[in-house]
């Protein structure tokens, strides 16, 4: 089985550029086990194939693997932070239009968070956000920004009379906050980060990668911002050898580049 595993790691690289090497292999194979033992198919080199011949499970592999849990404003005590310490020192230092990214942001709450929070600051037509993900699926949800009412508890009640409307059991987001989001896909393993970055927010994800593959993320992030930036992670991803790798830490979940 452990050389059946090999092969799929290889085949999936080649189908998706996905590389399972940097995932915990005990908890991804837990998932793919389960997705392949759903459909019935006996082993690695069966699933492959049929993924190579049946879009529909090729999508929804994908989809499967990139763990995709997100909510608005998760944590909030954090956005607080965010909200009256972080941005106004990002204003401080580097105005108004600020260059902000949402890496690996699942299907939109974060970014969509990100404008709310920004919009306590700045006017909505000088908020703009570069929205990353792998999975196509999410980013597609993300656009139509609809959301179940436990991904929204969490949100300030003045922003879900304001932007947020009911749809049957859902709310949708309004297209002004819609409006200053950029989604595209995005992998971070392998394309390029973007360049003088005031901000990245990346949060509750790298917990699934290697220490190896999250240690070059977490580099990668480094050189992607501006002296003075700010990396906001999540609750379960405090960065251990953040000074080695230049960081300085401003509080538990948000590291400074110096400068």
């Amino acid at each position: 089985m452990a050389y059946d595993y090999e092969y799929f790691k290889r085949e999936i690289l080649s189908l998706t550029t996905i590389d399972l090497s940097s995932y915990k292999e005990k908890q991804m194979k837990r998932r793919i086990d389960t997705l392949i033992a759903k459909h019935k198919i006996e082993g690695y080199d069966k699933y492959v194939q049929a993924i190579k011949s049946d879009n529909h499970l090729f999508e929804e592999f994908v989809n499967y693997i990139t763990i995709n849990v997100s909510e608005f404003y998760r944590n909030p005590e954090q956005w607080k932070i965010l909200d009256e310490v972080i941005i106004p020192g990002l204003i401080s230092r580097f105005g108004r239009n600020l260059k902000i990214w949402s890496a690996a942001c699942s299907t939109g709450d974060e970014p969509y968070s990100l404008v709310m929070a920004l919009s306590r600051h700045l006017p909505l037509k000088q908020i703009k956000i570069f929205a990353t993900d792998l999975d196509k699926q999410v980013i597609a949800k993300a656009k139509v920004g609809l959301y179940a009412d436990k991904s929204i508890a969490a949100v300030p009640d003045d922003f879900k009379k304001k932007y947020f409307t009911q749809v049957g059991p859902s709310y949708k987001i309004s297209d002004e906050i819609k409006d200053r989001v950029e989604f595209k896909e995005h992998n971070l393993l392998k394309d390029e980060y973007p360049a003088d970055c005031h901000m990245i927010v990346c949060r509750n994800v790298l917990i699934y990668f290697t220490e190896e593959a999250k240690d070059e993320v977490f580099r990668k992030y480094f050189r992607s911002l501006a002296r003075g930036g700010i990396l906001f992670v999540g609750s379960t991803e405090q960065i251990m050898g953040y000074k080695e790798m230049g960081y300085e830490r401003k509080s538990s979940f948000f590291y400074v580049k110096p400068g």
